[in-house]
């Protein structure tokens, strides 16, 4: 039988080892927070697959590809020469990427970089996109309208997109309106910022009539891209330098400021993307003039949850 003494010098020589230096377990170094970016490359939407982060430039179209493990980059698709703004990827690893002032929307293989299909929409500046169960939502900035790309069997990608006009309570004016785009707790409608009103509609996906969700004294001005997590909606204000939290109820029809908060490597973020308990914004600077050897980056803080 082990003596008690004996227990306590061992303990005590462990002790000993760990404070004279034994080998210590070897360990990963913390993902970065601050990934950089190609010099003049201009992000504005971001998506996030297993650890790597998706980048689109508003400049030529191109799209980056980065490690979150190692801040390790490199181009996965060259651009068109018009921009790639938001964009989200789906469970077969393929990227929707809006056309902003392209007017168009692309589908890219976030493997090969390959375009999958590419689809004409007529649009003035098509700025983001939802996906859903059985559908892609591209909002446009300028028109009043939404853009479907209707899913097939398997997720099959259609020969064209349909288009759903914006109508019920939606106000449309001068400059930019609807901006970021996400889906309701309950999964039933969407939701969708007015970046010059500050306001948030819920959007019936089948008639595109919209109903303003009661946020009470909260605007969203300068409202950007939208992330949904449970009942928590993020809201990018990109000019202000803010990102916003609100809590939801399950139909998305009201919700309450759950968090405001800036960081001191804001420079007008646009959109963000979560992984694990972080938040990934890339900075656009739209306040700084674009040039060759203008830096640009992608900031995580933490979640709200």
């Amino acid at each position: 039988m082990t003596s008690r003494r004996a227990f306590v010098i061992g303990a005590a020589t462990v002790g000993l080892v760990a404070v004279l230096g034994a080998p210590a377990l070897a360990t990963s170094p913390p993902f970065p927070t601050t990934l950089q970016l190609p010099d003049n490359f201009q992000p504005e939407g971001i998506a996030i697959g297993a650890t790597t982060a998706y980048l689109g430039s508003r400049r030529d179209g191109s799209v980056y590809r980065v490690d979150l493990r190692t801040g390790e980059g490199r181009t996965l698709s060259a651009g068109p020469g018009k921009p790639s703004l938001g964009m989200k990827i789906d469970k077969r690893g393929r990227l929707f990427v809006a056309g902003g002032t392209g007017g168009d929307a692309r589908v890219i293989d976030s493997r090969s970089g390959k375009v999958l299909a590419n689809y004409a929409l007529g649009g003035a500046f098509v700025n983001d996109v939802v996906l859903t169960g059985n559908a892609a939502f591209f909002t446009d900035s300028q028109k009043a309208v939404l853009y479907k790309l209707p899913l097939g069997r398997g997720g099959a990608l259609p020969a064209q997109a349909v288009t759903v006009a914006l109508g019920g309570e939606w106000v449309q004016a001068a400059g930019l309106n609807a901006n970021g785009i996400e889906t309701t707790p309950d999964g039933k409608a969407l939701l969708v910022v007015n970046s010059g009103s500050g306001k948030l509609y819920r959007v019936d996906p089948r008639t595109g009539a919209a109903t303003l969700v009661d946020i009470g004294a909260t605007t969203l001005t300068n409202g950007d891209g939208l992330l949904r997590q449970g009942q928590i909606l993020y809201v990018v204000q990109n000019r202000l330098n803010t990102l916003t939290a609100l809590r939801l109820d399950r139909a998305g029809t009201k919700g309450v400021l759950f968090r405001r908060t800036t960081d001191p490597r804001f420079d007008t973020p646009t959109t963000v993307a979560a992984f694990g308990d972080r938040l990934y914004l890339p900075n656009a600077r739209f306040t700084t003039t674009p040039g060759p050897n203008v830096p640009y980056n992608v900031v995580a803080v933490p979640g709200f949850q």
